[in-house]
């Protein structure tokens, strides 16, 4: 579907699309940085460990890898719209569970449940960009989409540290779980359908796993997704770790944290405007090589400090902004390149892009943050190593791609 086609369908501002998606995206974030602060108050009240602890996080990482197989593909047989709003239903009755949980396996339980269901709002929201408009108009969208979603880490910690003072931890679950049903009840009236039936694809087992090989054997189409994908764990692996490097490697209480993830938050935002004002007037690969220079001079930079000297709060929390902002410049860009490796199946695209993503972020969460997140520099070093991983796809695929 083209551009001209978009407003037959949507007569809204495309803003007010782009903020529909946002809502939908932000669930997977929302629910990971609203209980971060409250780590240490749920492993008290259900006295689990701090291995335990990680295995919550670690849980919904991987349901929600797991399931972004199935999302896409789904919609590109089902619709976009019934799939979304199955997931956004799950998603509510599991953050009920983990409110009622009252022993740590119930609460890993529902949190991979919660993110099973949690990756439909993202996964979908991509293909739906994708369905309404032509390049150039769907990297402004997505980036007004990656500025909305930006505001999720920023205000989830200090809600949920708010919730956890003030109230206790089952009121982060609770609050989700309203957040939820608001946003059912959001999709359910706005949101459209954007694939017709004719261009949907078989509900076929053979067909199904014709297109997961033909794109899991497309090596330009891996390239791109690790392009995207692994650069965003170099800035997520110190989200995941900012209990121990925000609270002991720089002394702040968790009342504090909010500056880390403001900071962050706004590299991210600010990146994205860039990248939708550029839109139709650089090339991508041009935008795509600043995107990846920023990050890449700013990592070495970080690498460097955390060497030379002991952590402070007046500088340790910069370079990783920064390092978002030179992420969030480029991933609008990568991202669509993958999407239009099989126009036909880009539901099913944004499920392996999204698949991909997961299991790196699951990976991280579960092995390597606890590995190095009691050592700024190797946290400096780790963020290097995994931006050096998408540089070095995107070297690979930019010139098979035509795009030198």
């Amino acid at each position: 579907m083209n551009t001209l086609a978009s407003p037959v369908v949507w007569r809204a501002p495309r803003w007010a699309l782009a903020l529909l998606l946002a809502c939908l995206g932000m669930l997977g974030p929302f629910s990971i940085d609203t209980y971060l602060p409250a780590f240490t108050g749920i492993a008290g009240s259900l006295g689990a460990t701090p291995v335990q602890m990680q295995q919550t996080l670690s849980a919904y990482l991987f349901g929600f890898a797991l399931m972004n197989l199935f999302h896409g593909s789904l919609s590109d047989s089902l619709g976009r719209r019934p799939v979304v709003l199955w997931g956004v239903a799950v998603f509510t009755l599991a953050s009920a569970g983990c409110a009622l949980s009252q022993h740590i396996g119930w609460l890993v339980f529902f949190r991979a449940v919660q993110g099973m269901a949690a990756g439909a709002g993202i996964v979908v929201s991509r293909a739906v960009i994708r369905d309404l408009f032509a390049p150039a108009d769907a990297q402004r969208v997505m980036s007004q989409v990656t500025i909305y979603f930006g505001i999720a880490p920023a205000v989830a910690p200090m809600a949920g540290g708010f919730l956890f003072v003030h109230i206790g931890w089952h009121a982060i679950f609770w609050l989700l779980t309203a957040l939820g049903a608001l946003l059912w009840v959001a999709n359910y009236r706005l949101l459209p359908e954007t694939l017709p039936a004719g261009g949907r694809q078989p509900f076929e087992v053979r067909s199904l796993l014709h297109g997961y090989w033909q794109l899991g054997t497309d090596r330009r189409f891996l390239m791109l997704v690790l392009a995207s994908g692994i650069p965003f764990n170099g800035m997520f692996l110190y989200v995941l770790s900012a209990p121990v490097f925000l609270g002991e490697h720089l002394g702040l209480p968790p009342a504090r944290f909010f500056w880390f993830f403001l900071l962050t938050i706004s590299g991210i935002m600010s990146g994205a405007w860039l990248s939708g004002r550029l839109a139709g007037r650089v090339p991508p690969r041009r935008q795509i090589g600043w995107g990846f220079a920023i990050m890449a001079v700013v990592s070495v930079i970080n690498v460097a400090l955390n060497l030379a000297f002991t952590a402070r709060v007046a500088w340790a929390m910069l370079p990783i902004a920064v390092f978002s902002f030179g992420w969030a410049l480029m991933v609008p860009v990568v991202t669509l390149l993958a999407l239009d490796r099989v126009p036909e199946r880009r539901g099913m695209a944004s499920s392996l892009q999204a698949c991909v993503g997961s299991l790196a972020n699951g990976l991280v969460a579960g092995v390597l943050a606890p590995l190095v997140m009691h050592s700024t520099a190797a946290l400096a070093v780790a963020s290097l190593v995994m931006m050096g991983v998408g540089l070095f796809a995107w070297r690979w695929v930019a010139p098979r791609l035509g795009l030198v």
